[in-house]
């Protein structure tokens, strides 16, 4: 069934690729998992193997018919590539001193600014607007429509959204005694 198949893939049916892909991926899948040392790698593995299939489809071998043995091998060569990579990365990180830390720059917040913050003590409501209306651009009765709302409650909200967050961003304002504001 599958060198038939085969055949109308090579010829350029995807279908028949499709159907030899899903007769054999769950089996293909299951074997990669059990040689691999992360469950994640396997998923690759299976890719891999049907990418080298078609890679090398002229020289595909087929046993009784099946090409699943020949899967079966491309997916052990690939395995066992995957094993030896993660097996010297590993023996790389045990040469590397264990005092020295490289902060991860995916962990940085970079988002979370004053005004992000400022921004997330806003009701909802207020939160939609200044999102819709400065963030995005849209004018307030594109903003409207899309909150289901009047212009003029998006103007309203928008303005108090800004006064609330002018507030809360600006430093607080001491008073000395004593000390009077007129020149």
């Amino acid at each position: 069934m599958d060198e038939e198949d085969w055949r109308r893939a090579v010829a350029g049916d995807g279908e028949a690729f499709g159907l030899i892909f899903d007769r054999h991926r769950v089996r293909i899948r299951r074997h990669a998992h059990a040689l691999v040392p992360v469950p994640a790698d396997g998923d690759d593995v299976v890719a891999a193997t049907f990418l080298e299939a078609w890679r090398k489809r002229d020289r595909v071998r087929f046993v009784d018919g099946s090409i699943l043995p020949w899967l079966l091998r491309t997916a052990t060569n690939l395995s066992h590539n995957v094993s030896r990579s993660t097996r010297r990365y590993r023996v790389l990180l045990a040469r590397l001193p264990a005092d020295v830390t490289v902060p991860d720059h995916a962990e940085n917040d970079f988002g979370d600014g004053p005004a992000t913050r400022s921004l997330r003590t806003l009701s909802i409501e207020h939160q939609h607007v200044v999102v819709l209306c400065v963030l995005e651009g849209l004018p307030a009765d594109e903003a409207a429509r899309v909150l289901g709302v009047r212009a003029g409650t998006v103007r309203s909200r928008l303005s108090r959204a800004k006064s609330l967050m002018r507030q809360r961003l600006s430093p607080p304002r001491f008073r000395l005694e004593g000390v009077s504001d007129e020149l």
